[in-house]
């Protein structure tokens, strides 16, 4: 988060031992990934209307290198569907849905919007990217919630392609 506006910038934090992807080997999707969750933050924590949202994270740098179909699909169907993705998430929650930081909550949106939406995107990209997503803007184990929560989500909304999955790809990290 930028000290200045707390909120999310597009450049990722780096955590002890951990590495960062730098820009250039990110793909446009993942981009879009980063930047939806920036405007979802703007939307949960600030109540901005997604439209203008939309209009001024267009005008961030680098947006241009993102995905901007998959950001519109991620941005604006997160918020239309706010109150649908609230109850899948919620009875996965081990607290509750407003003791969440916005950024595990917009993470959570966006997996959860992915894993029903972009059937092209395979369950165990959008968990490695969420899980991503964490890591870089949320807080020191937030990660790992997200993981947990997702993996859940996968096992209802995916069923067949989790089945089908490695045993070890199942199972949620400790």
């Amino acid at each position: 988060m930028s000290a200045d506006h707390n909120t999310p910038t597009s450049e990722p934090r780096t955590k002890a031992g951990g590495t960062v992807r730098k820009a250039a080997d990110k793909s446009a999707r993942t981009r879009a990934r980063e930047f939806a969750l920036q405007a979802l933050y703007q939307h949960l924590v600030g109540r901005n209307a997604a439209i203008d949202i939309d209009a001024f994270t267009r005008d961030l740098a680098g947006f241009h290198k993102a995905d901007s179909v998959h950001f519109d699909a991620l941005l604006h169907g997160c918020v239309a569907e706010a109150d649908a993705l609230d109850a899948l998430i919620t009875p996965r929650l081990d607290r509750p849905l407003a003791e969440l930081s916005p950024i595990e909550r917009g993470v959570l949106w966006i997996g959860a919007y992915e894993f029903q939406h972009c059937l092209d995107v395979p369950w165990r990209v959008v968990l490695n990217e969420c899980i991503e997503l964490a890591k870089s803007f949320g807080g020191t184990d937030g990660h790992k919630y997200v993981n947990g929560v997702l993996h859940q989500l996968a096992s209802q909304l995916r069923p067949a392609e989790v089945a089908a999955s490695p045993a070890a790809a199942r199972k949620p990290a400790p």
